[in-house]
């Protein structure tokens, strides 16, 4: 399988900085962007030999109407935009986006400087949509209090859900991503005694261990997002972090998957547009402001734009 982009497989580390991109102009400077792109992987790797102890990374991903500008014709299978949802004033909006710019590291400033320098190459040709600079929160806790993540596929069980492989053999070792940023309204959380909280995550507060059958409601976050088809688990690699300032404070969400409709399937499930009328409780608390599908080509892919 060709190789991803060093960004996509490891396990999330202590920060992370996220950048939604629009390109101005999509025709005229497409190509011009495309040729910036493919030469991010070179200089992530520059930058990370400042300390490489920070371990740096990153991934570089197209929304589908850039893609079709640098690529027309020939698109991933199963690369669509991101349909909006709305269910009883719930909604999940669609805010689009041409590139993602998504940099981990032990560093934050390490996160930042390469996020600068990416900027400074890409100049006015694009404008920013949306910037988060995410940090790993006491012990990998979402702001809400509970732990985040504990059933994140861990080790060599993430490329097999991450990458694309034998299905699509020309996109094989890219992958999809799709993303949301959530504003939580913590005042209105807080103000829940913990025993109602562990109800609507599913989870106990100090351990994440998962409630019982019996006392886990079918409205519980859990229940919701996780999904069972002929006994297995449809599974996909979060990166999700949490974010904010004394004002406003959230998640933002982002998944690597090989299968755009696991993710579109959960939000369904989330937001309660499924067939069982269930809606994850966790919304009461929580709204997404932003949504799209990207995708992050393989190191070979990604060099063969400009070639």
């Amino acid at each position: 399988m060709s190789q991803p982009q060093s960004g996509v497989l490891p396990e999330p580390g202590q920060s992370t900085l996220f950048l939604i991109l629009r390109v101005r102009d999509l025709q005229q400077n497409a190509r011009s962007v495309a040729e910036v792109a493919s030469r991010i992987p070179a200089l992530t790797q520059k930058t990370a030999k400042t300390d490489p102890r920070a371990k740096l990374v990153s991934v570089l991903s197209f929304g589908p109407e850039f893609w079709d500008a640098i690529s027309p014709g020939k698109r991933p299978e199963g690369f669509v935009v991101f349909r909006p949802l709305e269910a009883q004033g719930r909604r999940a909006p669609s805010t689009g986006g041409d590139l993602l710019v998504h940099i981990i590291s032990r560093r934050p400033d390490l996160c930042f400087e390469l996020a600068m320098q990416i900027r400074k190459e890409l100049g006015d040709s694009v404008e920013v949509m949306d910037e988060v600079h995410g940090f790993r929160y006491l012990d990998s806790r979402d702001l809400t209090g509970f732990i985040d993540g504990t059933e994140n596929p861990k080790g060599k069980k993430r490329a097999p859900l991450a990458l694309i492989g034998s299905e699509d053999r020309l996109y094989a070792g890219g992958s999809f991503v799709f993303t949301q940023r959530y504003v939580h309204d913590l005042q209105k959380w807080e103000g829940l005694a913990v025993r109602e909280q562990e109800k609507i995550i599913g989870r106990r507060k100090r351990d994440s261990q998962e409630l019982s059958d019996r006392a886990k409601p079918p409205t519980a976050h859990i229940s919701r997002a996780v999904i069972h088809e002929d006994g297995e688990e449809l599974e996909i690699v979060r990166h999700s972090f949490p974010y904010g300032t004394t004002s406003e404070r959230g998640l933002f969400f982002i998944a690597y998957t090989k299968d755009l409709a696991i993710p579109h399937r959960m939000l369904g499930r989330m937001m309660g547009t499924s067939s069982d009328g269930f809606y994850d409780h966790l919304m009461d608390f929580s709204r997404a402001v932003s949504g799209a599908n990207f995708f992050a080509p393989s190191l070979k892919v990604l060099r063969s734009l400009v070639s």
